[in-house]
């Protein structure tokens, strides 16, 4: 539940901090004081996109940080979140904060650190249901019935069931549409991934032969100076001539004389066996010139080969990824696609019948999922007429309409084929019929105000009993509202407000005596600059708002205050009794 929130520079608010409880909790105070932007900053820590029209006059950058305290359910859900995010600090305690910057920026925080808006929309969601005047009119829009009916049916199970299986159709159905569409050009592709996968299966390619080859062909084009130096390096080094001795030779006169000095000197010893390591080492050497020297090979036929071999390789590297490697792996992906479409009849055999499989699973979840909307939907449908009953509209009636689409190639269900997506075969739509004879008609087509603000505070209510979200937020749903039924609505508030935490900008005094906590919000003048001021009203300053509220303070209507307090201490009484 929202414990604290603080607002800076946010419009009107030049520096606000409020500390909330259980319960309900309403705001009072004249149109324009303040009361919805409150709201207002609430939304922009819940992950509501803003704009720098948002930032007082004169300041830089609004601030607006909220803590709230987690538990059961939602302190679980919330807590995987933030320990998938590396976000949790304090179990128990979640603190989110946003900055709307002069510039444009909106930074958005979790637990001090900077994150996306995405991840603090998520948050919020588990957090506060916020219904503003436009929020609780998104309710008449058609779209969100089944989603509200799932929602009071707890049918996630079945849910859960159904989009799995249905996402294993999708799918399985994707792979046939791609092999259909393969198969409109198969022919030409076919003729295509042939000749490629032949050009380069028949090169017979080697991962870095194109290096070994380049030496190869180095060597061979230049065989004449190879050889030339390398015997010349071995005449030198062995062989010797007419007017020089071979260095082997010379260095076995030195390891001879070493020798010698050695039986003389011992001390030279070391010198004469280094000398005869050296006389070894350039024998070896010798050995392995001899060996490369006739070894070198004066093959102009194999030179052509390496060339051509090499213009081949440069060839297919142009045509298939610019390396051997890609090259390569070219030619895996198009022997793969040319087995595809060479067994596209046996694939598209073997997905027709796991499709058959599937949308027989599919029907059955789907038929699952539908009774229990229909359970749902009678249970909805007397918790929405008790509760109309109770806001005085008891001749009204509530209906939910749930209706299923024929389709040929839609799911088997109870002899019938029925279109369906991934929420099932049921569209629904909520109807009330507020007049005895007027028939049924969507939600949005309720002209009276009054009675629109009374659907939703049932509709919200009934749902409520089964939400898990903590905070409640309800701005002016009292619009068009008598002060009869304004104290019944407050008390249908109050008994949310056992459940969970209740926020409701009220300028009812019937709705706002049932407040666990009342807060005063007016607009005050200093400086030539107007901003917010909120107090917490308790005892003779509650008693004398709500006195204002009913009309100019005095006597009467300060013994109207009083009777509205008792009135609904009576009733919360009962309530809990």
């Amino acid at each position: 539940m929202l414990r604290e929130l603080h607002i800076q520079n946010f419009a009107i608010i030049q520096d606000l901090t409020l500390e909330f409880g259980d319960g309900l909790i309403v705001f009072t105070g004249e149109t324009g004081a303040g009361k919805s932007i409150i709201l207002d900053a609430l939304s922009a820590i819940l992950g509501e996109r803003m704009d720098t029209t948002a930032i007082r006059k004169g300041a830089d950058k609004a601030v607006v940080e909220g803590t709230f305290t987690l538990e059961g359910h939602t302190r679980e859900a919330v807590e995987a979140l933030l320990e998938e995010e590396g976000l949790l600090d304090e179990p128990g305690m979640l603190s989110l904060g946003r900055e709307i910057r002069g510039e444009g920026r909106s930074i958005a925080r979790v637990n001090g650190r900077s994150v996306s808006l995405s991840l603090q929309s998520a948050l919020g969601a588990l957090l506060v249901d916020l219904h503003g005047q436009s929020e609780h009119l998104s309710l008449l829009k058609v779209k969100q019935h089944l989603v509200l009916l799932d929602r009071f049916a707890h049918n996630d199970a079945q849910l859960m069931a159904y989009k799995a299986t249905y996402q294993e159709w999708a799918g399985l159905q994707d792979a046939l549409n791609q092999l259909l569409e393969a198969e409109k050009t198969a022919s030409q592709r076919l003729d295509m991934l042939h000749y490629q996968v032949q050009e380069i299966s028949a090169a017979k390619l080697l991962a870095g032969e194109e290096e070994s080859l380049r030496q190869e062909r180095t060597r061979l084009a230049n065989a004449e100076a190879l050889s030339q130096m390398s015997r010349s390096a071995l005449a030198n080094l062995d062989e010797g001539g007419p007017e020089s001795s071979a260095a082997t030779d010379l260095l076995g006169e030195v390891v001879r004389d070493l020798n010698e000095l050695a039986r003389i000197d011992p001390n030279l010893a070391s010198m004469a066996e280094r000398a005869d390591q050296a006389l070894s080492g350039l024998a070896d050497l010798a050995y392995e010139l001899r060996g490369y020297a006739e070894n070198i090979e004066f093959n102009p036929r194999r030179l052509d080969q390496i060339e051509e071999r090499l213009n081949l390789v440069a060839l297919l590297k142009r045509k298939y990824g610019g390396s051997i490697q890609s090259a390569l792996d070219y030619l895996r992906a198009a022997s793969g696609e040319l087995g595809k479409i060479e067994h596209a009849e046996d694939q598209l055999a073997e997905i027709g019948q796991k499709l058959e499989k599937v949308k027989i699973a599919l029907a059955q979840a789907a038929s699952e999922l539908s009774e229990s909307r229909k359970r749902a939907a009678q249970d909805l449908t007397k918790g929405m007429e008790a509760q109309l009953g109770r806001l005085q509209m008891k001749s009204a009636h509530f209906l939910v309409r749930m209706q299923q689409e024929e389709r040929p190639d839609g799911l088997a269900l109870a002899g019938r084929n029925m279109a369906f997506d991934s929420t099932g075969v049921d569209h629904v739509e909520f109807l009330v019929e507020t007049n005895p004879g007027e028939g049924f008609k969507p939600l949005a087509k309720i002209a009276s105000g009054g009675e629109t603000s009374r659907l939703m505070l049932a509709l919200k209510h009934v749902l409520a009993e089964v939400d898990q979200i903590p905070t409640l937020v309800f701005d002016e749903i009292d619009s068009g509202i008598g002060g009869k039924v304004g104290a019944t609505m407050g008390g249908m508030l109050w008994q949310l407000g056992r459940e969970h935490q209740v926020m409701c900008v009220t300028h009812l005094p019937q709705l706002a005596g049932f407040g666990d906590q009342h807060f005063h919000v007016s607009k005050q003048e200093a400086d030539g600059r107007t901003f917010t001021r909120v107090r917490a009203l308790e005892g003779e300053d509650r008693e004398q708002e709500l006195a204002q509220m009913i009309g100019t303070l005095s006597a009467g209507t300060r013994q109207s205050a009083r009777e509205i307090l008792a009135s609904a201490r009576q009733i919360t009484g009962k309530i809990e009794s």
